[in-house]
């Protein structure tokens, strides 16, 4: 595998080729190298651009390798190139794919902003390579298993990347949780309310931003947050260790041991991109594992945004959001299972961690109780890892508008054949397919699909879609006819899905 990013505004002379570097992974390749991946990237951008001037290019499929790109910014190209395996294990999906060069891109984002902004603050890019170098290969740590990438493969397709996975509660509940809320706005001084999000366990419960700026933070969250985050020492992906066997990519890389955090590990010793000048930034490390842990007054304390390890009164990290633009202080507090961030924005205090400390205080005197009576009903209302299963169906439900969805639990989609979840990582790559079309022809209309097909193995896989809903199943004892499976599909939805599924 191979990732770098390129702006293709920069080394447009000849000599300067080597400034259009922003990263490239693996980082002990030589120029030459990075160089040639480039090249033949920028070429099949402006050769596909002649067809569709308008639509960016998504995936190039050659005979060796899949190359799929992602245009982050204007004229700031993602591109994974990853080599294709005969075996059926090494089966991936190529929107997957990009769904990660999406998500670490939106996570840089929200932490350091655009990484135009990085280079036009300093035109040489070592300010931007330094972020994008560090940040990048923290995020990668999730993915490896000694020296072998786990790229999201067939196995995981009954999941969504860069969606929100909700907490169903009952009226009561959430009314308790409406009053907290209103607290939480109240803590800061001034005219500006704060922001908020609640999550039980790995599960948001409550939020006051936008979709997008609501994921990002979710997915943070889960990746370094929550009580599983900070106590199993796990990511987002550990469910893909379950397996027997997932998607590897063999890579020759200096990357540490995943479970290690050895600072050796820094951009001055390891970077070999161009713009080495960028080994004396002090840059922040927010995916680093092991570097959130919850204080004695409940709130979460970090290290990683510059302050001396230990520090009683470490730095309070901050991060843009996206619809606003606005920069705003990240304050956590954690009391059992629930997990509670506070967005302060930064404009509200003259005297940053001193108001900071003021609205801690404020969240201690004031929610105190009703954190408690939410923790305690939430806990008793939930079901478990398996609460969101469904007997006798293994299921995806997404809404793209809202950016949330819904699956059967991990544990359940392992009991599947492979046959199955290759079917439906086929079908799932169809639709994609056919998503992008409909997307080109008429971009405000989305288009109603139904697909069912069946397996080699007679199980039923089928696919819905409709008003920016998606329902993606896998019936494996359904197999008597395709009317048994429709029925099957339209209980479903009338149960589960408020009818939205259901054939008129």
């Amino acid at each position: 595998m191979q990732l770098c990013i390129f702006d293709l505004r920069r080394g447009q002379h000849e000599g300067q080729e080597l400034d259009k570097i922003l990263f490239f992974f693996p980082a002990d390749c030589s120029f030459s190298m990075q160089l040639s991946v480039i090249g033949l990237s920028e070429g099949l951008i402006t050769f596909t651009r002649i067809f569709s001037p308008e639509a960016a290019c998504e995936v190039i499929e050659a005979e060796r390798h899949s190359h799929v790109f992602y245009q982050a910014e204007p004229d700031i190209w993602m591109v994974m190139v990853v080599e294709k395996n005969k075996e059926s294990e090494a089966v991936w999906r190529s929107a997957a794919v990009q769904g990660v060069l999406k998500e670490v891109h939106s996570l840089f984002t929200m932490f350091h902003g655009s990484v135009r902004a990085l280079l036009e603050k300093q035109p040489d890019g070592g300010l931007a390579r330094s972020h994008l170098y560090s940040f990048i290969m923290d995020y990668l740590n999730d993915f490896f298993v000694g020296k072998k990438l786990q790229l999201p493969s067939f196995r995981d397709c009954l999941r969504e990347r860069g969606t929100i996975q909700m907490l169903t509660i009952g009226r009561e509940a959430a009314i308790e949780v409406q009053s907290l809320v209103r607290v939480l706005e109240s803590s800061c001084s001034g005219n500006t309310p704060c922001n908020s999000l609640i999550l039980f366990q790995d599960l948001l419960v409550s939020t006051t931003l936008s979709p997008d700026d609501t994921a990002n933070l979710f997915t943070y969250a889960v990746l370094r947050l929550t009580p599983h985050a900070l106590s199993y020492n796990m990511n987002s992906w550990s469910y893909l260790r379950k397996g027997t066997a997932a998607s590897h990519a063999t890579v020759h890389s200096s990357l540490p041991n995943p479970g290690s955090t050895s600072e050796e590990f820094q951009y001055s010793s390891r970077d070999t991109s161009p713009g080495r000048q960028g080994s004396g930034y002090q840059v922040p490390r927010p995916l680093k594992r092991d570097k959130w842990s919850k204080g004695k007054d409940g709130f979460l304390v970090t290290d990683i945004w510059g302050s001396d390890a230990g520090c009683l009164n470490c730095a309070t990290p901050t991060v843009w959001l996206q619809q606003t633009g606005e920069c705003v202080y990240l304050s956590i507090y954690q009391h059992k299972n629930l997990t509670i961030i506070i967005l302060i924005p930064v404009s509200s205090f003259i005297n940053g961690e001193q108001g900071i400390s003021w609205v801690k205080q404020q969240l201690l005197q004031n929610a105190s109780l009703k954190i408690l009576k939410v923790e305690e009903r939430l806990s008793r209302g939930w079901g478990g890892e398996n609460a969101y299963h469904v007997s006798g169906y293994r299921y995806l439900l997404a809404d793209n508008d809202r950016n949330t969805s819904r699956a059967s639990p991990p544990g359940k989609v392992t009991t599947l054949a492979k046959k199955s979840l290759l079917a439906l990582g086929k079908l799932r790559e169809e639709v994609d397919l056919e998503k992008g079309r409909a997307k080109r022809d008429d971009p405000g209309h989305e288009k109603d699909l139904e697909v069912c097909i069946r397996a080699n193995n007679n199980a039923w896989i089928i696919a819905r879609s409709t008003r920016g809903k998606e329902l993606y199943m896998v019936l494996e004892k359904a197999n008597e006819t395709l009317l048994y499976a429709s029925d099957a599909v339209e209980q479903f939805s009338n149960r589960y899905c408020d009818g939205t599924f259901s054939i008129d």
